[in-house]
């Protein structure tokens, strides 16, 4: 039986750190980072995607950042395929893949060997769908089935998300869609969740929108508008992005923006913490209000040597 190939993950949600956790782990590990994160593979997309810096890239070897235009697609389908891919060559170069990101599903797709037995074109509308209910929740989901089959949405529970996306799919094409099945993962993974008490995530969120505003998120997201990238595009609907353009046309005032931007990315926050909740192989790390990565990377380092994952 052919060994499987080691993977580490660091997931958790958004503002705790992943980045610095990640390099630092690299460093100790000979480690090459891929990013888990649906939005910084779009180029020029800097600020509002929280996307390492290339003083932070020059650090650590980093894959899919900067590998799609901001009017493309990128699906969990995309992800699960060339993330495999960068696996193997990292292994092949004597080095540990080190997986970092926020994005549940395509983590989960990676991990638990999606198959996406449907076509390419569908698998990603199905991301689409999932990615608007993981923005917008399960309710915006279940309504946006309602506008469409209003005696269907009634039959279905609002949080019964899988058949309020096969339900929409139906609607659209006619055509059954086949279920994704999930099978033995194919990497030997130790997957690490940073997480912290909900107050004070809530007031690093706040501040660190506080920060992307200082260093030009108006600016970024005013070029992209005039550029003409369509606001319905899977990059345009970052978080961030959307409530600048509110802002443009005239609809809040720059203070209510930026409070509209805080407000969406805690809600964000608590659904990727809904989200994770479906992974239960995650070793959990619980920082303070100050965290200090290199402990938190020996803290890692220390499971890893227990779970006989690296020499001691």
């Amino acid at each position: 039986m052919t060994a499987k190939e080691k993977v580490v993950v660091i997931l958790g949600p958004t503002a705790t750190g992943k980045t610095a956790c990640g390099i630092l782990l690299a460093q100790k590990l000979q480690g090459e980072i891929i990013s888990g994160d649906s939005m910084l593979v779009f180029r020029g997309m800097d600020i509002a995607t929280a996307k390492p810096t290339l003083q932070e890239r020059a650090l650590a070897v980093h894959h899919l950042i900067d590998v799609r235009n901001p009017e493309e697609k990128y699906s969990a389908f995309d992800f699960k395929r060339e993330a495999t891919a960068l696996i193997q060559e990292i292994h092949g170069r004597g080095h540990l893949p080190i997986i970092v990101g926020g994005t549940g599903l395509y983590l989960k797709a990676l991990l638990e060997n999606y198959h996406f037995s449907t076509s390419e074109e569908q698998t990603k509308r199905r991301q689409d769908l999932a990615e608007y209910a993981d923005r917008y929740g399960n309710e915006a989901l279940h309504q946006k089935l309602e506008k469409l089959d209003e005696e269907t949405a009634k039959r279905l529970k609002i949080n019964d998300r899988r058949r309020i996306i096969r339900a929409i799919e139906a609607w659209e094409d006619g055509d059954p869609v086949s279920q994704e099945k999930d099978s033995e993962s194919p990497f030997d993974a130790v997957v690490f969740g940073l997480t912290m008490e909900r107050a004070l995530l809530y007031d690093r969120i706040n501040r660190r929108v506080d920060l992307m505003v200082e260093e030009g998120l108006f600016d970024e997201a005013r070029f992209f508008y005039d550029q003409g990238i369509p606001l319905d595009s899977q990059s345009m609907k970052s978080i961030g992005y959307r409530q600048c353009v509110q802002y443009f046309r005239g609809e809040w005032d720059k203070k209510t923006a930026v409070a509209k931007i805080k407000q969406a990315t805690r809600n964000f926050a608590k659904r990727q913490i809904t989200w994770y909740k479906k992974m239960p192989y995650i070793h959990w790390l619980m920082l303070d209000a100050s965290p200090y990565y290199p402990a938190i990377a020996d803290k890692m380092l220390k499971v890893l040597r227990e779970r006989q994952f690296i020499e001691k």
